[in-house]
């Protein structure tokens, strides 16, 4: 079977994954949504698509197979949890919610519903990731002990939401921390976190306790119960002298992999493996990465639309992300 898909908000993610998607052919796009008309009118046309209103949407309008989300963070959980109890499958941008509790719920409600869902936590999707999990699993290195991981960004969110706390639940780690402590749970096989540290600052004060303000940098320690030490870096604005640093290093007693970004790119990567002063390429760009998730997700929507219990994971990075934040 073809999926026949709507997407929900269509800004400059929503229509990146919607090209992705149509480009692949693995799915149809059948509808497209929006609190913008006019931005949902031309993104469908594009798309020979229909518009449909967000609540015809998420109450099955359509007899859609699955809801593409890409709304404000806000919204996720309540959109997803209508989604579900509609009987249709998502795919929701991250983070799926802005506490592990929300995130819970919105896994229990895919379990119930029986539907499948899949979260854009794309970094997991690089050819160059795979390459270091290979070497990682293979035990090449030995014990893995220690893991740098950093995502430092010379810009910043240019919507309002993403500063008020009640709409988006925190600041660059909800945004950019969420890749890191994914990537670093996926690249090691979901061990479990046993103590979580950290350090939150606002314009280069510590956050205060009340909650009035996000973050724009924070650092992190995570120990894992295998032993393993992560360290955790990230921000928004940043004086990097360039777009974007982001990086990540798993160091074990036999050697290391790493993962780095190419001249400040947000899409070009190369991995490497380091045994004493000897360096191995692993992957170098250029690699289609970006879409990757939402094919795969739409690819098993057409075969199986099923509850998948990997979601369970993003109920982990979540906790883990509430253990940064104190919450």
């Amino acid at each position: 079977m073809t999926a026949r898909l709507g997407f929900l908000g269509v800004g400059w993610i929503g229509r990146s994954r919607l090209t992705a998607l149509a480009a692949s052919g693995v799915a149809q796009v059948s509808a497209v949504a929006d609190t913008d008309p006019d931005v949902a009118g031309e993104v469908a046309a594009a798309a020979g698509a229909g518009v449909m209103p967000v609540d015809e949407m998420l109450s099955g309008g359509g007899g859609l197979d699955g809801i593409v989300i890409a709304t404000p963070s806000a919204h996720h959980a309540e959109q997803s949890l209508r989604a579900f109890g509609a009987g249709s499958a998502v795919f929701c941008q991250k983070p799926l919610a802005r506490t592990a509790a929300e995130c819970a719920s919105v896994v229990d409600a895919a379990r119930r519903a029986d539907r499948l869902l899949d979260v854009d936590l794309s970094y997991r999707r690089l050819t160059a990731v795979d390459r270091m999990r290979d070497v990682i699993d293979s035990g090449e290195l030995g014990e893995i002990y220690a893991a740098d991981l950093v995502f430092h960004n010379a810009y910043g969110p240019d919507k309002s939401w993403y500063t008020d706390p009640a709409l988006s639940a925190g600041g660059c780690v909800i945004d950019l921390g969420i890749h890191l402590v994914d990537l670093a749970l996926w690249v090691l096989g979901a061990p479990d976190v046993v103590g979580v540290t950290s350090r939150l600052f606002a314009h280069g004060q510590p956050v205060p306790p009340d909650g009035s303000v996000v973050e724009d940098h924070a650092i992190a320690r995570l120990d894992l119960r295998v032993g393993t030490a992560v360290s955790l870096s990230c921000s928004w604005f940043l004086h990097a002298g360039t777009s974007a640093v982001i990086s990540a290093t798993f160091y074990g007693s036999k050697g290391s992999v790493a993962l780095a970004n190419v001249d400040g790119s947000f899409y070009d990567f190369r991995a490497v493996r380091n045994v004493g002063t000897t360096r191995t390429v692993l992957a170098e760009p250029p690699d289609e990465w970006a879409g990757r998730a939402i094919v795969g997700w739409a690819q098993r929507l057409a075969s199986d639309s099923g509850y998948d219990p990997a979601a369970e994971r993003f109920v982990e990075v979540a906790r883990v992300l509430d253990r940064v934040y104190g919450r």
